[in-house]
């Protein structure tokens, strides 16, 4: 037999907050892949437009 007291609550409470701490592990990743895919939402369609003005300006600078 084991010498716990038939109330101990030792291995649930370890297992919550192991899981409370993955939970906020989990949360901020979530958080940090939000936040670069903004980041990339942002970006990209800022690089798209600044390709566009420079092939603009070399058709402009090019022409005669």
């Amino acid at each position: 037999m084991n010498n716990r007291d038939w109330c101990d609550d030792g291995d649930y409470k370890s297992a919550v907050e192991q899981a409370e701490h993955m939970t906020r592990v989990g949360w901020k990743a979530i958080a940090g892949v939000t936040g670069l895919m903004g980041i990339a939402a942002v970006t990209v369609p800022v690089f798209c437009l600044a390709v566009v003005v420079g092939m603009a300006y070399l058709v402009v600078v090019a022409t005669p």
